[in-house]
Formats: structure tokens, sequence, C-alpha cells
């Protein structure tokens, strides 16, 4: 393995009724709390009821910043940092999932600077160390947001999206209550999936070096896919969806990249791909992974056979290493199709190739994989997902 430093500052109440502990978090922190969240579902649901009776039991103040879309933008951050300075915030509590958290993760960071938070964020890479103080109630899997410090946000104006990561915005605290995920439509179920694959396989496509990293992501993937396959037939049980709820964020909270180098390109091409069609993170993973993979298949041919025979139980006698990988590659597409994610751009709503030159030179280049791409490199991707 290669050398590493691991820290994660985040305390996780996890399980259902962990709610309970969220008064006992907010008696540590000021009086005004910025309260956000999304579209409204969680009042739907009753999730928003309770969280505002503990917040004012506590004596908070509570502010609330709403409408947090998916690929959160550069503006709404804005809005959310005028919010906290116009309100004295002292919490910021996130309620929803990755886009919401991710989201406040900006807002957080960018309330403590003097310029623009994208400027100074996203353009200088300048190293934040201060932060409003940020806590998530978790009511949507995939994103691992929830234990990390890293936000990924949009900018409309310069059709781009990007991340960036401060420990400072890493959550204090996160509350994650697996039957909060029951009411979930299917496609948001499945799209979160798609994700937690896609952040393992980005860990996982890199390096020649044998380490623990990898052995513990192929039994996660092994994990994630055998509790999909029970969620996706019956959403309510338990086992499957606090299994998945767990899994996605211990595939994004630093363990399993420790000592290793990693990918991230498929994230690059999707997130540019969202900039251009706003599709779902996850469906828009699931529909270039493939063809991505079949692409570096002989770079990285050793690592690819290892995930064929490992983790899809593929049987390599009497096939090339060739073979074997592209075997597992199929295996993957097809759980992809089983579990009702979309495996091609024209799936996704994208019907036709006008603007993938624009894509491709748009992306973002990652040197940790297999192959380093070119935007022709991308562009054949792209064709080939379509």
């Amino acid at each position: 393995m290669n050398s590493f430093i691991f820290c994660n500052p985040t305390r996780i109440y996890f399980g259902e009724g962990a709610i309970k502990n969220l008064a006992k978090e907010m008696e540590k922190c000021g009086k005004n709390v910025l309260l956000a969240y999304g579209k409204g579902t969680i009042k739907k649901e009753g999730i928003y009821d309770g969280i505002v009776d503990i917040l004012k039991s506590c004596g908070k103040n509570v502010i609330e910043f709403s409408g947090v879309m998916p690929n959160p933008t550069a503006a709404k951050v804005r809005e959310g940092i005028a919010l906290c300075r116009d309100g004295k915030i002292a919490f910021i509590l996130a309620v929803g999932g990755g886009s919401v958290i991710d989201c406040c993760k900006a807002v957080a960071v960018g309330s403590r600077l003097d310029g623009d938070f994208w400027e100074e964020l996203y353009t200088k890479r300048i190293a934040a160390h201060e932060a409003i103080p940020l806590g998530t109630v978790l009511t949507m899997t995939g994103t691992g947001s929830e234990m990390n410090s890293t936000a990924v946000i949009t900018n409309e104006e310069l059709k781009f999206k990007a991340s960036f990561s401060s420990e400072a915005a890493a959550p204090k605290f996160s509350i994650l209550d697996p039957t909060y995920t029951y009411s979930l439509p299917k496609y948001q179920m499945v799209s979160g999936i798609c994700d937690i694959m896609s952040h393992l396989m980005e860990q996982y496509f890199s390096g020649t070096d044998d380490n623990v990293s990898d052995d513990l992501n192929e039994a996660l993937m092994r994990s994630i896919v055998k509790n999909a396959r029970t969620a996706v037939k019956n959403p309510k049980d338990y086992a499957a969806r606090s299994n998945i709820m767990w899994g996605a964020t211990v595939a994004l909270n630093g363990i399993l990249g420790c000592g290793k180098t990693q990918d991230w390109e498929v994230h690059q091409i999707e997130h540019q791909i969202a900039v251009y069609y706003d599709v779902a993170h996850g469906m828009g993973l699931a529909a270039i992974t493939p063809s991505y993979l079949r692409f570096i298949c002989r770079n990285g041919l050793d690592k690819l056979k290892r995930f064929a025979v490992n983790v899809w139980n593929v049987d390599a006698e009497g096939k090339t290493d060739e073979q074997t990988a592209l075997e597992g590659i199929d295996r993957l597409e097809a759980f992809f199709k089983e579990i009702g994610a979309t495996v091609s751009l024209r799936e996704l709503g994208i019907n036709d190739k006008s603007k993938f030159s624009e894509i491709a030179e748009s992306c973002n280049i990652r040197t940790g994989g297999y192959r380093i791409l070119t935007p022709e490199d991308i562009k054949k991707i792209l064709n080939d997902s379509f």
C-alpha cells in the first residue's frame, strides 16, 4: 500500500429512530439554525415536522433554505450564503440527499470567505479552513456526502460542474435512518445504487499493487449488488436498505481510497453530461461506465479480469484474460438493466450527438486511471454509450 493519512471527523448515528440523537447535538450549537432541504418531500413524509419540533424544543431560531435542486447550482449556493450572513447563522442542518448536503457544504465554507465562493474554492482552489458547522439528516443514499468533505456544484453560467474538498466542510454529525429512504421513487433509489457502484469502481480501477483497500472494495461491491436486487423487489426490506445506506457511506468516506491512486474519469465525463442535459447523476454514470470500461479494458486488463472473477463470479477457465474481463463488464451492464437503470445516453433522453464534442472538450482530464483520455477518446466513449 502507498503511504497515506486518514482522518474522518463525522459522528454517525445509524439505525431506525436515530433522529432521537438530534436534540443532544443541537444543544452544542448556537441559536440561529439554517434548515436546508429540497423540493418539500420531507414535509409529505412527516420528517420535516419532527425535525422542526426538535429544533424548537431546543430553543433554536429556524431559518429555512428550501428548493435545493438535483445538481445544485452556484446561484443556489449564493442564495444560501446570503441567508447565512443576513441571519447570523450559527449552524446548518441539511436534510435530504447528496445534492442538499453538497450545496450546504459550499454554503458553510463560502459564508466564511471574503470573496465569491466559486472564485475562491473552485477557481483559485484556496485551502479553506473555516466553515459554519454542518450536520445532516440523510433521506436518500448514494453520494456518501454525509461522511466526507467534498461538495460538487454546477456553475450554470460557465457550463462546468466541479468539486472542492475541505476538512472544514465535513459534517459534524450525520443521522442515518434507513426507514427514511423507504418512500423514495424507484428511479431515485436505483440512481443512488448506481452512484455507489461508480464510487467503488472509481477507486478500484487504478494501480497495479495488491492492497487491503481493493479487498474491502470487492466485498462491498458484492454486498451492494446483492442488497440492490432485494431492495428493488421489496423497497421496505430493512436489511437491504440499511446495508445499502451504510455501504454508500463507506464507499466514499475515504477508507477505500487509502493507499491507492484513484481514477474518477467517469465522474468527470458524467459531470459535463449533466451540465448540458441535467440528467440524474447515478443514471448518467450507469449509461457511460460499461463503454468506458470496454475502452480501457486492455490498459487495465489484470484488474478488470479480477473484477470479473471476484465480483461477478465469471469462470475464467478456457478464456483469455480479455474475454474474462469483457464478460465481467457485460455482467455489470446486465445488473444495471436488471435493477432498472439506464444503460445508454439515449435512454436518458439524449436524442442527438450535437453536444458531444463540446462535452468532450470541457471534461476535466484525470491521470489516476489506467489510461489518460484525450477529448477524442471521450467523444468515442460518448458515441459508444449512445
